[in-house]
């Protein structure tokens, strides 16, 4: 079986995933996790991803969590235009740092603006 993509495209790591995928023409299979009824905490979806977590990619009996580390594999298996991650060990460098930071900062300040919006 070729990769599989496990998302629920409300949240904003998996349409990175998608959205990645989909503009660089990668071949893929969609398996939409529902996030909203609880889809990502079945046994079976604990095979691809004991964490529970969305996004999860699957390709072959090779399984990966994470946006960062799933975006990063599809750059390295698919060989995208350098302008997504560059071959200059520094540039490349500078976009780790980056990809770092908004994980750890951006992201997690957002979320937490958002669940004290939306959070009955």
């Amino acid at each position: 079986m070729g990769l599989e993509l496990y998302l629920d495209l409300l949240s904003q790591p998996c349409r990175a995933v998608y959205i990645f995928a989909k503009k660089n023409r990668i071949p893929f299979e969609l398996r939409p996790v529902d996030l909203l009824k609880g889809q990502h905490l079945s046994d079976a979806f604990a095979q691809v991803n004991p964490l529970k977590k969305v996004p999860a990619l699957k390709d072959g009996n090779f399984t990966l969590a994470e946006s960062v580390a799933i975006l990063l594999y599809l750059t390295r298996k698919y060989k995208v235009p350098d302008h997504w991650y560059p071959q200059d060990v520094q540039t490349c460098a500078l976009v780790d740092e980056y990809l770092a930071w908004q994980h750890t900062a951006l992201r997690r300040s957002c979320l937490r603006a958002l669940w004290h919006k939306v959070r009955p």
